[in-house]
């Protein structure tokens, strides 16, 4: 039997711009960052998958023999992707031995779920009896399908793309995929993980729903109402006729938006060298959008925006909350002072990952040790 080895590696991201607004057809630009998962896998005689999985102090065990697999418990990404690749044509008749470990904070707004999946797939998909060089599209596409379709779970396609093709793509989903990635020089961020739990399914229950809600509201009072469109003082007209916080809400979003158009404008001319990028503006950026998110979708926490305050007195060009929010990760743009910014994140009780835009999925000659991991990671 041909003892073939697989090493694979893939990226955790950051949402730069346009949290909560993949849902509602609007853009979002994000980021990989060099947080990333490892995945070793190698061949073996007998039908059975075997993962150790030694940051979380268990392990994975995987009959085989009678596909397609069976889900264990919700979220049972390793079987999972392996259906999605049979449904596709791969066929299984041998097995996996390997071993999972990472930098991504998990469950906190990183993608750790997604890049998991990119990793898995990647390897799944040369370890089987028919092997394929899978595309970083194909596999996001792919891992979309384990993750979201298999569980009917909530959620788009950023992550995955993100994760897969690496850099700092810009996304739309409606009403067609419409995906660019960029090469843009951004300079260093600090992630800082506040440690509190995400409540994901409420905070998409009451912003997700309440927009959608809104929007329904004003197309019926003007079906000319467009949340692409509309322009943000157009919406002084509906005031009486939504609540405060309905209000208040509809206006965050489309400051977002905007907010996304110019940052958008920063990046297209860095990556094309029309110009240097503008940091402090890029981080004003950052800093403007935490604070529709903090006020108008209310997805923030006393704690993160304290590390965040922290992060701006230390340096940092501006930041954010990052991802569906209620707890988890933030980061702050500090190009040139990022020890002292993930410093000031410690003293708030974070725990700092120095980070920079990094690439996509790979496949490695070698397992890549994985860094110690300190509450200061630096992972340039």
């Amino acid at each position: 039997m041909n003892k073939l080895s697989i090493y694979a590696s893939t990226p955790g991201r950051i949402c730069l711009y346009g949290e909560h607004q993949d849902y509602l057809g609007l853009p979002v630009i994000a980021s990989a960052i060099s947080c990333r998962i490892y995945l070793t896998g190698e061949r073996i005689d007998q039908p059975i998958v075997r993962l150790r999985l030694p940051d979380i102090g268990g392990q994975e065990q995987i009959n085989l023999t009678d596909l397609p697999l069976t889900y264990r418990h919700d979220r049972d990404y390793f079987r999972s992707a392996i259906n999605v690749l049979h449904r596709a044509g791969f066929q299984f008749s041998q097995g996996i031995d390997g071993e999972v470990s990472g930098q991504i904070p998990i469950n906190a707004g990183t993608s750790s779920s997604s890049a998991l999946l990119v990793t898995w797939l990647n390897v799944l998909s040369q370890l089987a009896d028919n092997p394929q060089m899978l595309l970083p599209k194909r596999l996001a596409e792919l891992a979309y399908m384990a993750e979201v379709l298999e569980f009917g779970e909530p959620g788009g396609m950023m992550d995955h793309y993100s994760t897969a093709l690496g850099g700092i793509i810009y996304l739309e989903s409606k009403p067609f995929i419409r995906l660019k990635t960029y090469r843009a020089a951004l300079g260093t961020f600090v992630l800082g993980d506040s440690g509190e739990p995400k409540d994901t399914i409420g905070i998409l229950g009451r912003v997700k729903h309440g927009m959608l809600r809104i929007v329904k509201q004003l197309t019926v009072l003007n079906p000319a109402f467009s949340l692409h469109t509309t322009n943000i003082d157009e919406v002084k007209k509906y005031r009486n006729f939504l609540t405060k916080d309905d209000y208040i809400l509809l206006k965050g979003t489309l400051s977002n938006r905007d907010i996304l158009q110019e940052a958008l404008a920063l990046i297209q001319s860095s990556d094309q060298s029309v110009a240097p990028l503008n940091d402090i503006r890029l981080g004003q950026l950052l800093t403007a959008h935490h604070a529709n998110l903090r006020d108008a979708q209310r997805i923030s926490t006393p704690k993160i925006d304290r590390m965040l305050d922290a992060a701006l007195t230390a340096g940092a060009l501006g930041g954010k909350i990052n991802g569906s929010g209620g707890g988890g990760c933030m980061f702050a743009y500090a190009p040139d002072n990022a020890e002292h910014v993930a410093e000031a994140i410690e003293r708030e009780g974070g725990r700092a990952y120095i980070v920079n835009v990094d690439e996509g999925t790979t496949q490695l000659q070698q397992p890549a040790p994985v860094r110690a991991s300190g509450s200061r990671l630096s992972t340039k």
